[in-house]
């Protein structure tokens, strides 16, 4: 079985970071407008849900403005809920898992010290130990 879900589009509002209450996790909710293949004049978008955790949430909040464009390779989710109405409601929605920039420079970003972040941010960095290696022990 296969669950893989990669979409590439604006972000309709500025990401906002949140952090669980009870494990202090970091946590983003965004929505991604992703044009869809259209014939005649009329464009179409689907408005895409996506929720990032920890570093990949943290890099989202950081990086990305309304606007911002922006890949997501993740997986899709589905759970159930209730709404302040009592009544049971389904999200469906894509966790990210790997996200990256693309287009050009956001004329936005162009005035702040963070104009040139890494290019990508993927959940499985959280994971890693970096070291810096010096210059004199690159092959190159």
């Amino acid at each position: 079985m296969v669950n893989c879900a990669v979409i590439m589009g604006r972000l309709v509002a500025n990401p906002e970071l949140r952090v669980t209450r009870n494990s202090g996790v970091s946590v983003t909710s965004i929505t991604v407008a992703v044009d869809r293949k259209f014939s005649g004049e009329d464009k179409q978008a689907d408005f895409i849900d996506v929720i990032a955790w920890r570093g990949t949430a943290e890099f989202i909040c950081k990086y990305f403005r309304k606007g911002s464009m922006i890949a997501i390779q993740g997986y899709i989710q589905t759970r159930m809920y209730e709404d302040k109405n009592g009544k049971k409601r389904k999200a469906v929605e894509i966790v990210a898992d790997n996200v990256s920039f693309c287009g050009g420079k956001n004329s936005e970003m162009e005035n702040t010290a963070d104009s040139m972040p890494a290019p990508a941010y993927s959940a499985s960095d959280d994971d890693n130990d970096y070291r810096e290696i010096p210059d004199d022990d690159l092959p190159f």
